[in-house]
């Protein structure tokens, strides 16, 4: 009987993938996804740059937006100045 490899990754059906579930807090899982299919589809990433675009500009909105959420929150626990 073999055991386990150490690196074996899978996953069950059920076991939600940990970039998927950071995809999703973003509020960009659909450009994501729309990305993956274009990809699958063509297999040529070239052919999918409205869909990587589209998919980073979203990225970029969340990520500034987070910014600035952590430097209110940051000013807010300095106290005044």
């Amino acid at each position: 009987m073999t055991s386990p490899s150490p690196h074996d990754r899978s996953r069950s059906e059920e076991e939600d993938d940990p970039v998927d579930q950071m995809i999703s807090r973003t509020g960009c899982a659909d450009l994501h996804y729309a990305v993956q299919e274009c990809m699958a589809e063509h297999q040529d990433w070239r052919k999918c740059q409205t869909q990587v675009q589209t998919f980073k500009e979203c990225m970029m909105a969340f990520q500034n937006s987070r910014k600035e959420q952590l430097m209110k929150q940051r000013q807010t626990a300095s106290g005044p100045s």
